[in-house]
């Protein structure tokens, strides 16, 4: 893997990574203010992303094997 492919792969983790923390704040707070609905979305969104900056540092460590 070329190395500006590598950075911008890094460069999205680390963005997910803040959307993610932004998400779960956000789902706190719907969380205390009894907003199950947003509660519910929020935390949807957020495993989503979560799941998908995991799967970027996966390919970065197979790539570094």
């Amino acid at each position: 893997m070329k190395q500006s492919t590598a950075n911008a792969l890094l460069k999205a983790y680390n963005s997910l990574q803040e959307i993610v923390a932004e998400l779960y704040s956000e789902f706190q707070k719907a969380m205390e203010n009894r907003d199950d609905a947003d509660a519910a979305l929020l935390e949807t969104r957020a495993e989503i992303l979560f799941q998908q900056a995991e799967a970027i540092i996966a390919v970065l460590e197979e790539q570094n094997g």
